[in-house]
């Protein structure tokens, strides 16, 4: 009996998985999510209800599959990054790649349709865990780029989470545009913008609050 690579199989594994959380996705989209079902998506896909639940345990973790898919993708690109290219480029064009089918703005019925399934109260509680596990594989990410640990520096995690914050407002004014627009250049604006802040953040530019000296506070700083 002929034995696959191990490459070639888990190159299959991830097309079944994309092909399932895109099924998913499209027919939330297309129904409403309260009226698709686990077997709905499987046979959209072509696969049987078996193999739908040897990847997801439902059909909210099939629809947020692509954006745990997108978050590998950002990390595996951060890390090829090339050396000297500096952090925030490198993090910008990690994330762009990621996001290398929104360079066309979608329909008004898709994005009207995708405003729905995202504000699913039953959606929220798999979106938030995607969200989490997202960002902590960009800091680990960052963590590797940078030199630094993880575990011990804050660094790497308070990037990532600025990141994601960014992409986050990206995708909010993405759902919101009339006419739509594409999501592509509100990423890179909305990374923009917060890679300009990190660089107007100098030492010389803080000014921590004064605080009036006073018994429980002896260690307040001399106004003279």
């Amino acid at each position: 009996m002929d034995v696959e690579p191990e490459g070639l199989r888990e190159r299959k594994k991830a097309a079944t998985r994309l092909s399932l959380g895109a099924a998913a996705m499209r027919l939330a989209v297309q129904r409403g999510l309260d009226n698709v079902l686990v077997e709905d998506i499987a046979a959209e896909a072509g696969v049987s209800t078996r193999t739908f639940n040897n990847y997801f345990g439902s059909k909210y973790e099939a629809i947020c599959a692509r954006g745990m898919e997108r978050s590998l993708r950002m990390g595996e690109e951060l890390r090829r990054r090339p050396p000297g290219e500096p952090l925030m480029v490198a993090i910008t064009n990690a994330v762009i790649e990621g996001y290398a089918g929104g360079t066309q703005a979608p329909g008004k019925e898709w994005i009207d349709g995708v405003r729905l399934v995202i504000a699913s109260p039953a959606l929220q509680g798999e979106y938030l865990r995607t969200h989490y596990s997202a960002q902590r594989m960009l800091a680990a990410a960052i963590a590797e780029r940078t030199g630094t640990d993880l575990e011990a520096d804050m660094f790497p995690a308070v990037l990532a989470g600025a990141v994601a914050a960014a992409i986050q407002v990206a995708h909010e004014r993405w759902l919101q545009a009339d006419p739509p627009v594409a999501l592509i250049p509100l990423i890179r604006e909305a990374l923009g913008a917060l890679s300009s802040a990190l660089n107007r953040l100098t030492d010389s530019e803080i000014r921590l609050p004064t605080v009036p000296a006073t018994a429980s506070n002896p260690t307040a700083p001399d106004p003279s």
